[in-house]
């Protein structure tokens, strides 16, 4: 009792400090319009969305189905985190033409270059369906209840008339107990127009990932293209570029502690409203197994990537997407722990059962539920992990579902050119020999990690990693899924045409192949002994959160409540702000040049500077882009509440002009998914200071510059 006596008085003055106790992802037509008027915002909700009108939303995209960008300018022109757009840049990638060393800079629309597959999603439209999805579901339990909700959707999506390049979402909110409508408008045409090189856009790569001070200049540009009547088209020369129903304009304005800022696009997933028993479980347990599978894996990739440059390009998009979530568990750990997350949680839970006694009953039925699931949630962890990233194990899942789908009679013609052009890209990036070396120590861990209830017969003779790197090289080599050795006198790897010519002979191979015979004894075990309880006792837990979610909106009449982020469409607001993440430890919201300059380690792959950018530093050639302090910002901080698939959202003033380019989170707010804290929690964008002067002074395309509206 005097432990929670002693947090409530530590806590309540830093949460008074700030204006929004607990953050928020706010869906575009149900904005907190009034609290961010409070804060500074000069224009109007219906400024922000409406669909009757042109309003920002439109100037707002999903790129690629994960990532947000925006539009700025009249011809179509599109910012996003060159992370989010490193794919493609990589894809146009060669050791004789780097471009994600050298940067590119196209010279006019002519030389932009295509993306094949790439989309960009607009949000047309936003309806809430609650009763539409709801209906006939009272009393209807899983599955039944599952199957209802689905039905009523497809009668809903059929009932709405739209036009051919457009489709409809519906997604659920607060655990199921509200759904919303989405109507989405696609474009095809996505061509890459400019690129720092990763020495910028990339500047200070893993060792600066989710860490302020930050000095990355992390930013893409794309444009849209559509045919002659500016609607959606696949990829043609005759395309032109797509004309906006809204841009946003670019500011150049200085920046000032507690600016209003919000930021707008499609945060990916956040689990605000947990008990306090499933905090404690991904603190402890879940997010510690993750780690340690992605550690070793990454050590192993990056002794090769470092002495090799072709395996330096193979594997530089993957290794990013690895090192990324990796780095962001350990800072989750770490922030839930300072920000005594879990014990918050309880404290919040005794003043809700204080109110409304059933739900003690609820969290009494979690508790024991979470702690019934342990075990199989922390096999599913190291399971799950080992075989995303043990590639060659992967590789087998993929053929695994092949034969399974064969011998169910649901592979047909179209779905196994599917699988043919997905290995075909698979393999391009493939290194089997160093694979061979990854799969060799994830077993290792994963055997010595995993409680031997959950372990294949015999799997303790991968306890030991030395011996392991010689048995899995041995078993790659002469396995037909790492493309080393050949079936229908054809490796899968080079000639898949070939390789798949004889279906039955490939199938009878694989199954003897002994990478395949490996996964499937991983595979059997689990889905045997672990996946069917872990997602039975999932389901109930999942149908309990959803009555808890409920009682949490009914009980607590002080909070208002923001639905957890699910990769739609949201605003989040704040101030920009620097922090005070420990004792004696202060962050100024603002970053410059001379920051980059103070890091720079020539030849280093993490810090080093293009001779270019120091001879501008040196010359103090910054032209209108230097601030109040005679330097160019590069990054800045705000209490603006994102995650992942923020990454590229637009950063807007109070007038609606684009600041800045969200990319990051501050290390100490990294939970904010789990657990916001206004005290550490922070979001880092580049300064549209610092892109404006890249492509300007930097890269010489001014032709760009020319296209936006700058706000001076």
């Amino acid at each position: 009792m005097t432990k929670k006596i002693l947090l409530s008085v530590f806590l309540l003055p830093a949460v008074m400090t700030f204006a929004q106790q607990y953050g928020g992802m706010w869906i575009p037509t149900e904005l907190n319009e009034k609290e961010m008027k409070d804060l500074g915002m000069k224009i109007s909700a219906k400024d922000i969305f409406n669909p009757q009108k042109a309003s920002i939303k439109d100037a707002v995209v999903q790129f690629n189905g994960g990532c947000t960008a925006e539009i700025i300018s009249p011809k179509g022109l599109l910012l996003t985190n060159h992370h989010c757009g490193y794919g493609q840049i990589q894809a146009h990638s060669t050791v004789q033409n780097d471009l994600l060393s050298n940067g590119f800079w196209a010279k006019n629309t002519e030389g932009e270059l295509p993306n094949p597959g790439v989309t960009v999603d607009f949000i047309v439209d936003i309806k809430e369906v609650t009763n539409q999805i709801l209906q006939g579901t009272d009393n209807l339990m899983e599955p039944e209840l599952a199957k209802q909700i689905a039905k009523n959707i497809e009668i809903y999506k059929n009932s709405q008339k739209i036009e051919q390049y457009q489709s409809i979402s519906v997604k659920p909110m607060y655990y199921g107990n509200k759904f919303y409508a989405y109507t989405i408008e696609t474009y095809k045409d996505i061509r890459l127009v400019g690129a720092p090189p990763q020495s910028i856009g990339k500047f200070g790569s893993d060792t600066d990932n989710w860490v302020w001070p930050r000095h990355t200049g992390d930013f893409s540009m794309f444009r849209i293209y559509a045919d002659k009547n500016n609607k959606p088209a696949e990829y043609s020369k005759d395309n032109v570029p797509y004309v906006p129903k809204h841009y946003l304009p670019v500011s150049i304005k200085d920046k000032n502690e507690n600016d209003f800022t919000f930021v707008f696009g499609f945060p990916g997933r956040t689990t605000e409203y947990l008990p306090a028993i499933a905090v404690e479980k991904i603190m402890k347990e879940i997010d510690p197994a993750r780690i340690a599978v992605r550690d070793v894996a990454l050590k192993t990739l990056d002794e090769k990537m470092r002495t090799d440059d072709v395996t330096r390009i193979q594997y530089a998009s993957k290794y990013a997407s690895v090192a990324n979530y990796w780095k962001k568990w350990i800072g989750e750990v770490e922030g839930l722990k300072k920000s005594n997350a879990v014990e918050k949680k309880v404290m919040y839970e005794g003043s809700l059962v204080a109110k409304n006694p059933e739900i003690k009953t609820t969290l009494d039925q979690l508790n024991k539920l979470y702690n019934d699931q342990a075990p199989f949630a922390l096999n599913n962890a190291y399971y799950s992990e080992t075989i995303r990233n043990a590639e060659t194990l992967m590789l087998a899942n993929l053929y695994y579902n092949y034969i399974t789908s064969v011998e169910t009679g649901r592979m047909d013609e179209k779905g196994t050119t599917a699988l043919k052009k997905k290995l075909t890209s698979f393999y391009k990036d493939y290194n089997a020999q160093l694979d061979a070396k990854v799969t060799a120590k994830l077993l290792a861990l994963y055997a010595n990690k995993t409680d031997a209830q959950f372990l294949p017969a015999g799997f303790e003779k991968y306890k030991n990693e030395t011996q392991n790197i010689p048995t899995i090289e041995e078993a790659s080599e002469n396995s037909i899924i790492t493309g080393r050795s050949e079936v229908n006198g054809a490796s899968l790897s080079k000639d898949i045409e070939k390789a798949f010519s004889n279906q039955d002979k490939l199938i009878k191979t694989l199954k003897k192949d002994p990478v395949f015979q490996i996964y499937t004894a991983m595979r059997d075990t689990y889905m045997t002994k672990a996946d069917p309880q872990f997602t039975t006792l999932q389901t109930k837990i999942d149908a309990l959160q959803k009555t808890y979610m409920a009682q949490q909106i009914a009980t607590d009449k002080d909070r208002k409540f923001f639905p957890d982020a699910n990769s739609t469409l949201r605003v989040t607001y704040g101030k920009v702000k620097g922090s005070s993440p420990r004792d004696a430890v202060s962050y100024s919201y603002q970053t410059h040049l001379a920051g980059v300059m103070e890091k720079y380690v020539p030849g280093d792959y993490e810090f080093d500077v293009p001779k270019k950018l120091i001879d501008l530093y040196t010359k103090k050639d910054f032209g209108p882009y230097k601030d109040k302090t005679g330097d160019v910002p590069v990054g800045f901080t705000a209490t603006n509440h994102t995650t992942g698939g923020n990454s590229g959202s637009p950063a807007l003033d109070a007038n609606g002009n684009l600041v800045g380019l969200n990319f990051d989170r501050q290390w100490e707010g990294t939970m904010s998914d789990i657990n916001y804290d206004p005290r550490f929690s922070r979001n880092i964008m580049v300064d549209t200071k610092y892109i404006l002067f890249i492509i300007d002074k930097f890269a010489d395309s001014k032709w760009l510059i020319n296209e936006m509206k700058i706000v001076k």
